[in-house]
């Protein structure tokens, strides 16, 4: 299952480089969602092992996931708190289809109940959120990074771990950089180099004084 699902990402990324080609420009959003429809689009096994370590040593009560694709990265969260006893997860995903295929996922991984799927984009979607956040996972349209880590901040506990899976040679993932490492906005930030990068920032205790 892990082989086909890398020949398809490997399908995808060609359909999206050839895209890119023909506009000269790099694509985001829903036209790259469609071409990679089919495709997982999945993390790296060992940055599975490594946000199932990090859930369950830091026990949220929940997190959030930007961009659940095929529900792999999610299987791992929720591994962790289906392991702890405690938690829930939101999670986002833009296209329709592969919100079927993560729920049917879920649901044969015995995780369906411990997350929530919201359809559609993500600034829209998570709006709304009625709990505080203690952990965020960002794995989705990577123009969207630094916007949704700004939608979810006010409602980031302290303490709260906010980790981004990075891709090589993304200018977006410059300004999140820029962002998460700039002391004034008050995360402690270390990158670990998994497959592409993974940034792990955390949210530093407000000062009272």
């Amino acid at each position: 299952m892990r082989e086909a699902g890398e020949a398809e990402n490997e399908l995808a990324k060609g359909r999206v480089r050839a895209r890119e080609a023909e506009l000269g420009a790099r694509l985001y959003g829903l036209e790259r969602a469609v071409l990679g429809a089919r495709a997982p689009l999945s993390i790296a096994p060992e940055v599975g092992q490594l946000l199932y370590a990090l859930t369950f040593a830091a026990r949220p009560t929940l997190i959030v996931e930007f961009g659940a694709s095929l529900g792999y990265s999610t299987i791992y969260l929720a591994g962790a708190l289906h392991d702890l006893g405690a938690g829930s997860i939101i999670t986002t995903e833009l296209l329709d289809e592969k919100v079927q295929r993560a729920s049917s996922n879920l649901a044969r991984a015995g995780l369906s109940y411990l997350v929530e799927i919201r359809f559609g984009d993500a600034v829209d979607s998570l709006a709304y959120l009625d709990a505080d956040v203690d952990m965020l996972f960002l794995d989705g349209s990577n123009d969207l990074y630094l916007p949704v880590l700004e939608l979810v901040e006010p409602r980031l506990s302290a303490g709260a771990l906010v980790i981004a899976d990075m891709s090589h040679d993304e200018p977006y993932h410059v300004r999140y950089r820029d962002y998460v490492n700039d002391p004034t906005h008050g995360y402690l930030t270390t990158e670990i180099p998994l497959d592409a990068g993974l940034v792990i920032a955390a949210r530093a205790p407000v000062d009272p004084a």
